[in-house]
């Protein structure tokens, strides 16, 4: 498998695509830009103290020695290096900022099996950076444009573990949370941290946040998950048994890098990926009046709860740092994805589990206020309710190539259906909608479909693929 390469960074498998060579080049790469940056910044001239960057990992066994090595390719490129240890990836998102670094590297593959990982990698701001960015970046890497530091120009490494901390504080400060009610209902929660980087920064944000109780799961943080760390209903199977043995009022389940959170309900049923930003924003705009935003591969539900509060709700291209773009052009109040993903830009410009998990159980709380006692599969209720149901299409001969041209007929073909091109072709219809998109990385279109029912979801779903073999055979 060919090495990966997109918007927030490179990823691939550890010692067949993702290798020293290419890690120390990104690297390398990633200092030179970060210089050229700092450069345009200040406005020309001698840069005047050396770019500082701030660097953290999960805990995949890879990690450590990945970090070594990408600090001191840093290092000898000139960069001083703030080395964040076990740290998530909004945490090293706060901690840029914090710093006043001029950008960040995260050694982590999210969700991706054990034996993946990746750079990822942060601006100034703290932020992924933009296709643009990227781009530039890649010319850097391409022709070995480096710059490599003199002997007495080499930077230095701090070590810092207050991050964790300053990340729970600032949570902790946001303007809608009230620690105290938490306290008075007396929850008991069972955490799933996969053995990821949230395994000490969970339990201990859930605990300065007035949970009673907290049940770890996969809390040791050895970086050997005991299942797929993508926090999907298929693959925790286990961690459902677990509550229900457990009597948990619930269970709170991140990935290994900590920028998504799931909710189980107390009798095993899903909250839903895409239900955690709606439960968050609905909440958030009881005090905050204004814009939201999703991707186009998002529920429709937020689109309701913005209804509800009278504000606009707008949909960019898939991904973070597209949606970050719409979020700063529109001034969205809060927005994020719908794999669990919460940007709350009070805090910071990323998806944060840390803010999702406060500002959920805060919203869990506000409802119990009202009805006393009541369980979370009946807060689930209070939201509008859609199924989704997720396919793709293997590509024929005719390949990505002719993509445009088939999604324009298609189109076409369904005139009552409101079309959106600008990532793939979208379709909406009265009570439902379609996204047709094309993978980045492998010759597929996936095909999302979100209707009141799941029998009509599927139903939407294989007709639309079937639109797409049809025209590609």
């Amino acid at each position: 498998m060919s090495l990966m390469i997109s918007v927030s960074g490179i990823r691939g498998v550890v010692g067949e695509s993702l290798t020293p060579k290419n890690l120390t080049a990104f690297s390398m790469a990633f200092a030179s830009w970060i210089l050229q940056e700092k450069l345009a910044f200040q406005g020309g001239g001698a840069v005047e103290e050396r770019p500082r960057i701030v660097i953290g990992r999960d805990t995949r066994p890879t990690g450590k020695a990945i970090g070594d090595l990408v600090g001191n390719a840093l290092l000898l490129s000139g960069c001083d290096v703030i080395d964040l240890g076990v740290a998530t990836t909004p945490t090293v998102e706060v901690a840029v900022t914090g710093e006043r670094a001029d950008g960040g590297l995260i050694i982590t593959a999210s969700h991706n099996p054990v034996q993946w990982n990746a750079l990822k990698m942060l601006n100034r701001r703290g932020e992924f950076l933009s296709a643009g960015e990227v781009d530039e970046l890649l010319l850097i890497a391409e022709s070995e444009a480096f710059d490599s530091a003199r002997w007495d120009g080499i930077g230095t490494l701090t070590k810092s573990d207050r991050y964790d901390d300053e990340h729970i504080e600032q949570v902790l400060q946001l303007s809608c949370i009230d620690t105290t009610a938490i306290a008075a209902e007396q929850f008991r929660v069972l955490v799933d941290c996969v053995e990821g980087a949230g395994y000490s920064i969970v339990p201990k944000l859930c605990g300065a946040l007035g949970i009673k109780s907290i049940v770890p799961v996969a809390c040791g943080g050895t970086g050997l998950f005991p299942r797929n760390p993508e926090p999907i209903e298929e693959n925790l199977q286990q961690t459902i048994a677990l509550l229900k043995e457990s009597g948990c009022d619930f269970a709170l389940v991140v990935d290994p890098d900590v920028d998504r959170l799931a909710v189980i309900s107390e009798d095993g049923s899903l909250f839903g990926e895409e239900y955690t930003l709606v439960a968050c924003a609905d909440y958030y705009l009881k005090h905050h009046k204004g814009a939201v935003a999703n991707n186009l591969s998002s529920s429709r539900a937020l689109r309701d709860i913005a209804l509800r509060y009278g504000v606009e709700c707008y949909s960019a291209k898939v991904g973070e740092a597209n949606v970050v773009e719409v979020m700063k052009e529109k001034h969205t109040v809060i927005g994020g994805e719908g794999n669990g993903g919460v940007i709350l830009p009070e805090l910071h410009y990323g998806r944060d589990a840390l803010a999702a998990i406060a500002l959920f159980v805060q919203a869990f709380t506000f409802w119990r206020s009202e009805n006393p006692g009541g369980k979370l599969s009946e807060f689930r209720r209070h939201f509008p309710d859609y199924v989704m149901s997720k396919q793709k299409i293997v590509l024929g001969s005719k390949g990505r190539s002719s993509l445009a041209g088939i999604f324009a007929d298609i189109a076409r073909a369904y005139p009552a259906a409101e079309a959106n091109m600008a990532d793939g072709l979208k379709l909406d219809f009265a009570d439902s909608w379609v996204h047709l998109r094309p993978s980045n990385t492998e010759p597929i279109v996936r095909i999302y479909a979100e209707a009141p029912s799941t029998a009509a979801a599927e139903e939407l779903a294989g007709t639309f693929k079937g639109e797409v073999e049809r025209r590609s055979a």
